[in-house]
Formats: C-alpha cells, structure tokens, sequence
C-alpha cells in the first residue's frame, strides 16, 4: 500500500528557515571562537616578548600587527556570538560565557565545545516551539 503523506511530524516553514538559521550562526561562531582563540594565543606570545623578555625593536616591529588584529577579530567575534545567542534564545549567562571566552586564552576553544552541546540539546525545542507557532496574518 503506498501513501502519499510523510510518516512522522510534518515541519512548517518557519521551523525550517530558523534551523537552517542557527545552525548557519553556529557554523560562523565555530570558525570565528577558533581564529580569536588563535589570534588571542598569539597577542600572548606578543605580549610575553614584549614585556617580559624585551625584545628588541626590530623584533616588536615584526609583532606590531598583531594587537590590531586580534581586536578587530575579537569585534566579528562578538557579532557572531550576538547573532547565535539571539537565535537559539539563550539567557544572559550564556552570552556573557561566550563574550568572556574571546579575552581569556585558550577559553573560546572550551567555550566552542560547550555551545556546540548547547546547540545540541536546544535547537529540538527551538524548532517544535517554532513549527507550532501561528504564521501572522498578512495584511
């Protein structure tokens, strides 16, 4: 016997449009929580041969950039923790968690990992919450 209706719940747009939307924020969270926390591990390096072993300037000349760097980074960063923490409807612990983790060193990298299981438990309710919502009517 064959049917045409799908077995299992049926997914309205709107449930679709923001899966598709907060696993996209998720995915551009990942890549940036990875490059602030290699560029702060760097402003590390930068620092430690700056203050503490006094590198000469020649050598400071090579490293200037890097502060630079990392703070525009750490800008996007903050967009991207912004647009993920807005989508998945997370508290305010939740996003000062991930904003913390592009200033302490290695933190972004057990931060990513966390809000990947984050991600993982919320984005189910997220979308059935999203799928039982009345579209608006137009005018």
């Amino acid at each position: 016997m064959t049917t045409t209706e799908p077995t299992g719940p049926t997914r309205t747009a709107p449930a679709v449009e923001l899966e598709r939307k907060a696993r996209s924020a998720l995915r551009v969270y990942q890549v940036m929580a990875f490059v602030t926390g290699v560029m702060l591990l760097l402003l590390t390096l930068e620092m430690i041969l700056v203050y503490l072993v006094q590198v000469g300037p020649e050598v400071q000349a090579w490293i200037r950039w890097i502060p630079f760097v990392h703070g525009w980074i750490y800008v996007g960063y903050l967009i991207t923790v912004f647009n993920l923490w807005s989508t998945m409807r997370w508290g305010l612990g939740r996003m000062a968690a991930l904003v913390a983790a592009g200033v302490v060193p290695v933190l972004s990298f057990v931060m990513e990992r966390r809000a990947d299981r984050w991600f993982a438990q919320d984005l189910p309710g997220l979308v059935e919450a999203a799928g039982r919502r009345r579209p608006a009517a137009r005018a």
